[in-house]
């Protein structure tokens, strides 16, 4: 019999029960057709995500996607601003959810504020930064939807080399925060099971968050208070907008590797106080605001920050579920992370990508019951000769 293996127990999330721990963290994919259809799922993200959902997968989530155009990384970035990009990420909903094996997704609502208009980094020409204003993916002269665009931000201060954007006037930051709930029902109807609202690696949430990168002095700056109004009030926007049943996840990063103690303390009285509003999960990863972070890197070692979220909101009396991610690639290095307390997620990026049926085999390695699907069920390991 399988022995209990915490990794394999499932999460339940407000209606949505997760059934197992072991996540697909998002992942840029660079892969959208930005002349013909700028933002819109295609083939690729059918069968790149999909994958993940026949190797064993319980949640995927998505690559972020941006709630406006100009919320794009790159010209090559989803979105999730208008209708076609709704039945592309249906299509891929529907074949996830039509597999019977309780698969369950969310997408990533993002926006990439002063990161935005970039070229894609595997670009054979090996071009990095900003994509020029009027030139698009390919360097040609196009139309502004598809060429690189300006940027906006809490400020007009560039990051790094990058293309300086221009500051949000009050006007401007009100109205992102309705497109990330425009995107959230928008979710809804592409058969989403959850969302992620991304606030990590030095995208706008996450601009505005930071005081490395929001010296504004009015209501959306100014004081720590200022500071995480903003992605306090899209988590507000968010949950008002998809049904009460659908979990809103978060993800955030806890540091940006300057002064570790106090971004953490920082970002555990905003995690907090997201709770207060109805997030029911936090996706803690790290870094983002600074071109050259000094990171101290190595297996598992964002875990310690996603304890410290953990911890955070226990104390504040919420029994949110937090995820770690980044360097967790072994089954056992997963089933301890989770076994032991440090989060009650963990998310795998590049591991996944390495083995898109890793779910398979760590079910194996620990003893776990089986993750299959029925075409595949000649692969289970604890049946190969």
């Amino acid at each position: 019999m399988p022995r209990p293996v915490a990794l394999f127990e499932p999460l339940t999330l407000r209606d949505l029960e997760v059934r197992h721990r072991a996540w697909v963290a998002a992942m840029c994919q660079y892969s959208c057709d930005p002349v013909t259809a700028p933002g819109v799922p295609n083939d690729w993200h059918l069968v790149h995500l999909g994958a993940f959902a026949t190797g064993g997968a319980s949640m995927i989530v998505t690559e972020a996607a941006a709630v406006t155009p100009e919320g794009r990384i790159s010209p090559h970035d989803a979105g999730i601003w208008n209708d076609e990009q709704v039945a592309g990420w249906r299509r891929v909903n529907d074949f996830v959810h039509g597999l019977g094996t309780g698969v369950t997704t969310a997408v990533q609502l993002a926006h990439a504020g002063r990161k935005a208009s970039t070229w894609r980094p595997f670009d054979t020409e090996g071009r990095t930064g900003s994509v020029p204003v009027g030139a698009d993916a390919e360097g040609r002269a196009d139309s502004v939807e598809t060429a690189g665009w300006q940027t906006v931000a809490p400020t007009d201060a560039p990051f790094g080399e990058y293309a300086a954007p221009r500051a949000l006037t009050d006007a401007e930051v009100r109205a992102t925060v309705t497109a990330f709930g425009d995107a959230a029902e928008r979710a809804v109807a592409a058969g989403f099971d959850a969302v992620e609202i991304h606030g990590a690696h030095g995208y706008l949430v996450h601009q505005f968050i930071s005081p490395l990168v929001n010296t504004r002095t009015d209501a959306w700056g100014g004081s720590e208070e200022g500071r995480h109004r903003f992605g306090l009030e899209v988590v507000r926007e968010v949950r008002a907008r998809v049904p009460d049943s659908m979990p809103v996840l978060l993800r955030i990063s806890a540091t940006d590797w300057e002064d570790v103690e106090g971004d953490v303390a920082s970002l555990q009285r905003f995690v907090v106080a997201a709770a207060e509003l109805g997030v029911d999960f936090v996706d803690v990863s790290s870094g983002g605001n600074l071109p050259a972070p000094k990171i101290v890197s190595g297996p598992g070692y964002q875990v310690r920050f996603a304890t410290a979220m953990r911890e955070a909101l226990r104390e504040a009396g919420f029994e949110v579920p937090v995820g770690a991610v980044g360097e967790i690639s072994s089954p056992h290095q997963a089933e301890t992370i989770v076994g032991q307390e440090q989060a009650d997620a963990v998310l795998l990026a590049r591991a996944a990508l390495a083995d898109p049926h890793w779910w398979m085999r760590a079910a194996s390695e620990l003893g776990a019951q089986p993750v299959t699907i029925g075409q595949y069920e000649r692969a289970r390991v604890d049946r190969l000769a």
